[in-house]
C-alpha cells in the first residue's frame, strides 16, 4: 500500500511535469492563457508520467537482458541537466535514424572534458546541451554498440525519456540503476504507477 508522503511526492512530480509541458506550449503559441490552465489541470489528473517501451537488442546487457526487455520509462517534460543526469540510462531517438530510439546510459553532458583512448584524438569539452552515451555491454566493439564513441556528442533534446523499470522475464525483474538523484526522484513515481502484470502482458505481445 502506497504511503501518504509517496502520493504526496508523486502529485508534486505529476505538477512539476503539468506545469513544465503546458508552459513549453504556451510559449510555442500552441495554446492560450486559458488553455494553459486547461492544460495543467489535464496533464495533473489524467494519464500517466511513465509509459512502456519494448527494447531490443544487447547494447545494453546485462542490465537490460541478452535480448533486451520491457522497460517502464518515465516521461520528461525537458531534458536537462536539472532533470537527468550522469549515469542515468535514457530513452532517446536515435541519431542516425530519426524514427527510431534507442536505449543508452548518459555517460556526460555539457561541460565534460572528453579525452579519447587513442593518442591521435584531441580531447574535446561537450557543448552546451550536448551530451554523450555510451552501451552498458563492454563486450561489444564501438560499431556494434551504436553509440557517441560512434556517432559522437548527441543533443540533449533528443532524449525523451528514462528508464526506471526493467522487465527482463516473468521472473527476472527490477528497478533500472540509474544515478542515486535521479532513483529519488522516481521512486514514488515508480511505487504508485509500476504494474508487473501490465509489463508482462506487453513483453508477451
Amino acid at each position: 500500500m502506497v504511503s501518504l508522503s509517496t502520493w504526496f511526492r508523486y502529485i508534486a512530480n505529476k505538477l512539476e511535469y503539468s506545469v513544465s509541458i503546458s508552459w513549453k506550449s504556451y510559449t510555442r503559441g500552441q495554446i492560450n492563457d486559458i488553455e494553459l490552465r486547461d492544460s495543467v489541470w489535464k496533464y495533473l489528473f489524467q494519464g500517466k508520467l511513465t509509459y512502456l517501451y519494448g527494447n531490443k537488442g544487447d547494447q545494453m546487457a546485462p542490465v537490460m537482458g541478452g535480448l533486451g526487455g520491457t522497460l517502464l520509462v518515465r516521461k520528461l517534460p525537458a531534458a536537462d541537466p536539472k532533470r537527468v543526469s550522469v549515469g542515468d540510462v535514457v530513452l532517446m531517438k536515435d541519431p542516425e535514424k530519426s524514427d527510431n530510439y534507442i536505449v543508452r546510459r548518459l555517460a556526460a553532458i555539457e561541460g565534460y572534458e572528453m579525452v579519447s583512448t587513442d593518442e591521435k584524438d584531441e580531447p574535446f569539452v561537450l557543448d552546451k546541451d550536448e551530451c554523450w552515451v555510451l552501451a552498458d555491454n563492454e563486450n561489444m566493439k564501438p560499431k556494434e554498440a551504436n553509440d557517441s564513441r560512434t556517432f559522437g556528442p548527441v543533443p540533449m533534446r533528443n532524449i525523451v525519456g528514462r528508464a526506471i523499470y526493467c522487465l527482463r522475464t516473468a521472473v527476472d525483474h527490477g528497478p533500472v540503476q540509474n544515478s542515486n538523484a535521479s532513483m529519488r526522484k522516481d521512486s514514488p513515481v515508480l511505487e504508485v504507477e509500476l504494474d508487473v502484470d501490465e509489463m508482462m502482458k506487453n513483453h508477451k505481445a
